[in-house]
């Protein structure tokens, strides 16, 4: 079994659970897992890839957190991703 076949058989199986385990839906969760490995093996920074070919910092204090952008997190489709509301801000004490 090759890598990619791999990763499509993972896909699958996250689309498998996150749908609740539904029975009979394995051809459309195979099809979405191949499109979903199609789009990050095509992706220009792969995470896999950047990991193994990223030269560390020369310090600490030096690197800034990188904040993800939406394009580069992968969601199945049928999905929300995942984003945080902002808060409303607190009302005063009731004297």
């Amino acid at each position: 079994m090759s890598t990619d076949d791999k990763r499509i058989r993972e896909f699958a199986y996250q689309i498998w659970e996150s749908e609740g385990k539904p029975q009979g839906h394995e051809a459309r969760h195979w099809e979405m897992a191949r499109k979903l490995a199609e789009a990050e093996a095509l992706a220009p920074n792969s995470p896999s890839k950047a990991k193994s070919t990223a030269a560390k910092p020369a310090s600490k204090s030096a690197v800034k957190p990188k904040a993800k952008s939406a394009a580069a997190v992968v969601v199945p489709p049928g999905e929300k991703p995942a984003t945080k509301k902002p808060r409303a801000p607190r009302k005063p004490p009731a004297n």
